[in-house]
């Protein structure tokens, strides 16, 4: 170096290392305990024991629901987190559910039971693969289609009714299983199943805020909802989603009545297949 030069000026050509992406352990922690509250839930199926089996996707519900929330407030949201949640979904709302209802009821009923499970599951699928592709175009304040943790749940909520009333299913007391129960299951399946693909719009609470004030009777009003749930909570809880479950048809009755567009997609897209949501 002669004088006068200046050292700062000197650069490294060596090529700069790649920097190696990481993903964020908080967010995901929230989503694997979600996926292990849908294979808890198969495996105490598998066994018999139903009413663990509901307990535990209704806590992959909980779980499933603060994910996306926590990952907003911390500021780390990330395409692989987005990947990891959908994957959780399908097997704790879609793979469990089908198998479980399968096992508890749908047995008895030969083919027709297991092509309802498959249906379910299948439908699972579309839903999540349609609101992955649909994410940026889709209305916030509403789901296309009845989303998969409140489809899991009318079928999951039906068994842990039933089975608090002592309907104890399972191929190990299928010859003391009314048939009627089995075809109840059936339609459930059905009905959560099919009804996950519709373009029926159900309310998705998204612009609900945790930031904002709200009166002091809100607060109350949640504390007697909370005593109401644990009088019973398979009733409490299953009434709950059976009401959610149905009050997309009648929005969306509610909106045709008023001649207002019922469609929930916010944006129109360039693609020819997807011309007919925008109807």
């Amino acid at each position: 170096m002669h004088d006068g030069d200046n050292p700062t000026l000197e650069v490294d050509d060596a090529p700069a290392r790649p920097r190696r992406k990481g993903i964020y352990i908080l967010p995901n922690l929230f989503t694997v305990a979600a996926l292990f509250g849908g294979f808890y839930a198969i495996v105490m199926a598998m066994n018999g024991r139903f009413e663990q089996a509901a307990v535990g996707v209704f806590c992959a519900m909980v779980l499933d629901s603060l994910d996306g929330r926590v990952a907003r407030m911390t500021n780390t949201q990330s395409t692989f987190g987005e990947q990891m949640d959908s994957l959780s979904d399908m097997v704790s709302f879609g793979a469990a559910p089908a198998l479980i209802v399968y096992e508890w009821a749908l047995t008895d009923l030969g083919k027709l039971g297991w092509i309802a499970a498959f249906v379910y599951c299948a439908c699972a699928a579309l839903r999540l693969a349609r609101f992955n592709t649909n994410l940026a175009v889709v209305d916030k304040r509403f789901f296309q289609g009845l989303p998969s943790p409140a489809a899991a749940a009318l079928v999951m909520g039906f068994i842990w009714v039933m089975d608090s009333f002592g309907f104890q299913g399972g191929r190990e007391n299928s010859f003391l299983f009314p048939l009627w129960l089995s075809w109840t299951a059936f339609a459930f399946t059905l009905y959560a199943g099919l009804t996950m693909v519709t373009n029926v719009p159900f309310y998705s609470f998204k612009d609900v805020s945790f930031k904002r004030s709200v009166p002091f009777i809100v607060i109350v009003a949640i504390a007697l909802a909370i005593a109401l749930i644990t009088l019973h909570p398979p009733i409490v809880l299953f009434g709950l989603f059976c009401i959610y479950g149905t009050s997309g048809y009648g929005v969306y009755g509610w909106k045709r009545a008023k001649g207002r567009p019922v469609s929930v997609i916010a944006t129109s897209t360039d693609e020819p297949d997807e011309e007919g949501l925008h109807r």
